[in-house]
């Protein structure tokens, strides 16, 4: 069974792998690397998933497990964080590109066999 939280973590990584997206739909790696505003923000969305994914291995490893990529996501989530400084856009771009799509359709699997999310208390 799924932890209780794991179904949020999921829900917050699908509509950031949807964010990065749609902010890279018809752009250019050229476009990506000079406009910051751009850069800012999908990095912004790919430290969430790292991060989402890092509190899912922690409170749920059967589920993380079943992300195959999860340990290099974390990683690429603490390189942006603490290695802004030597981020290789065009590897960054790939990334966009080839991983956030099937990343997307992961989970939004995984959250289709979760089920509907529980109502929290303030709702």
């Amino acid at each position: 069974m799924m932890h209780p939280k794991s179904p949020k973590y999921l829900q917050d990584i699908l509509e950031a792998c949807e964010l990065i997206q749609t902010a890279a739909a018809g752009r250019t790696l050229a476009d990506y690397e000079q406009e910051r505003l751009l850069r800012s923000a999908v990095e912004r969305n790919f430290e969430i998933i790292g991060e989402a994914l890092n509190r899912i291995r922690q409170n749920d490893p059967a589920l993380a497990a079943r992300i195959p990529e999860n340990r290099d996501i974390i990683d690429f989530r603490n390189l942006l964080l603490h290695g802004y400084d030597s981020i290789d856009h065009s590897r960054v771009w790939e990334i966009i590109q080839k991983d956030v799509p099937r990343l997307d359709g992961q989970i939004a699997q995984l959250l289709k066999e979760a089920g509907p999310p529980p109502h929290s208390p303030e709702e």
